[in-house]
């Protein structure tokens, strides 16, 4: 009985501090049109990025539906919706969330190291079947411009734990790297094994636009409990509002900063894909009446992916956030507009090949198409030189394998093709790595030295 009490007193503290939580007087307008997503409403001021509430009538009960405030034209304001549209009367009244507060348009995110080990969505709401969140980890996102002539130079080498990439496109702490891969090649299981073995204090894992299934996947196969551990996962599905996939993007990138920039940590950041932040952002352009110019892509898409990228990176702060953004490409298609601009502003790629994960060489890792432009600055000379020879003798196979194999080549004809052939075996195993091998910076380059006696 005294527990029926309690929950009952609970309840009603709850419900009494909701009601304090109301404004005076509410503001609203009243919904005109939709079109897909977007919604059009009259009689509402609210500024850019303030959430709404929209009615909503299903089975007879009420159901509403939120949405943000993304432009105007004239007495007209535009909305984006969060949710489907669907049960919406026309002349719905549209109201403006959390008026109460002075800066109701600037939305309180969680932020802080009780995010390690939680699934979030973009709005910042918990996607697990874990504790709530403490109201004090709550605090507004405040991103800043960074000043190029602050960005710390790239000095340390980051241990990924993967002993191709370790060995032959040493990444530096605070480097920005594309992976470009088809769908079906193994990505997931590579960005999995990078989250658990990279040398970093925090991962922050973005999942954009990817198969519900393989959300769960990845958390519980793939990254596993000692990799959420000290992770934070935001995710938004491929069926969520575009919008969401957007601030989901963004989420991810401010708590990465967070923890850069006021914890001075060291962070790895992995966006799975960039390609779909893309296209969500194409989607919400093309909605306001954008015209494309590539592709299908308006302008304002090839803006906006260098301003998400250059937000990581090392600042006048002693942490760093090291990148990992994954770029979906199409049968190697180098006219995709996406996949070109990437290249074009990270700091290296690695390229994923379908044909080496089709002959089950994982990681599948193209050698001779993938590079880190920050290797030749922070590894040992002989380092360097060993990777460049290492690469000269695995393409000098490749491209002539077909010859060693119907025997047409004559052995002293091409030395450095001789001693491909006689270390093939080793060459092939080196790039080789099961999920559950780890293999760090020191050993990696003690064993490629070793392979090039």
């Amino acid at each position: 009985m005294k527990l029926k009490y309690s929950e009952l007193f609970n309840k009603i503290n709850y419900f009494e501090s909701q009601v304090n939580e109301l404004s005076e007087f509410i503001l609203y307008g009243y919904l005109i049109s939709i079109n897909g997503l977007i919604l059009e409403v009259v009689g509402l001021k609210a500024p850019i990025g303030a959430e709404c509430i929209i009615e909503r009538i299903i089975d007879n009960k009420p159901s509403n539906i939120s949405a943000e405030v993304i432009s105007f034209n004239k007495d007209k304001t535009l909305l984006f919706s969060f949710d489907k549209t669907y049960g919406i009367l026309p002349g719905a009244k549209v109201f403006l969330k959390n008026f109460k507060d002075s800066n109701y348009f600037i939305k309180k995110m969680p932020l802080g190291n009780n995010l390690l080990g939680r699934i979030l969505n973009g709005k910042g709401e918990l996607l697990d079947n874990g504790p709530e969140l403490d109201k004090q980890c709550f605090s507004i996102i405040k991103s800043k411009h960074i000043n190029p002539l602050d960005r710390k130079p790239i000095v340390d080498v980051l241990d990924t734990g993967i002993r191709a990439i370790n060995g032959l496109i040493t990444i530096g702490r605070g480097q920005r790297i594309g992976i470009f891969s088809e769908s079906g090649v193994g990505k997931s299981i590579l960005l999995g094994m990078m989250a658990k073995y990279t040398q970093a204090d925090i991962v922050v894992i973005g999942l954009i636009g990817e198969r519900g299934r393989e959300l769960k996947n990845f958390i519980e196969n793939i990254l596993g409990l000692d990799g959420l551990n000290k992770s934070v996962v935001i995710a938004s599905p491929a069926d969520e509002s575009p919008l969401l996939q957007i601030k989901a993007a963004l989420y991810a990138t401010s708590i990465a900063e967070y923890f850069r920039d006021y914890q001075n940590k060291n962070v790895l950041l992995i966006m799975d894909s960039l390609t779909r932040y893309a296209m969500a952002e194409r989607e919400v352009a093309l909605s306001l009446g954008e015209l494309p110019v590539s592709k299908g892509y308006p302008s304002s898409v090839f803006s906006k992916i260098p301003i998400l990228v250059e937000r990581s990176g090392n600042t006048n702060s002693k942490g760093s956030i090291t990148a990992f953004y994954t770029v979906l490409t199409e049968n190697e298609d180098d006219q995709d507009p996406i996949s070109h601009i990437c290249r074009s502003i990270l700091d290296g790629h690695i390229i994923l090949s379908k044909h080496y994960a089709d002959l089950g060489h994982y990681p599948a890792i193209d050698i001779e198409s993938s590079i880190s432009r920050i290797m030749p600055d922070i590894v040992s000379n002989n380092q360097y030189s060993n990777a460049c020879y290492f690469k000269r003798l695995f393409t000098s196979y490749q491209r002539n394998k077909d010859l060693i194999n119907i025997g047409a080549y004559i052995k002293g004809n091409d030395s450095i093709l001789d001693n491909a052939i006689q270390k093939w075996t080793s060459l092939e195993a080196f790039l080789k790595q099961s999920t559950s091998e780890k293999s760090n910076y020191l050993n990696t380059c003690l064993e490629l030295e070793k392979i090039l006696i």
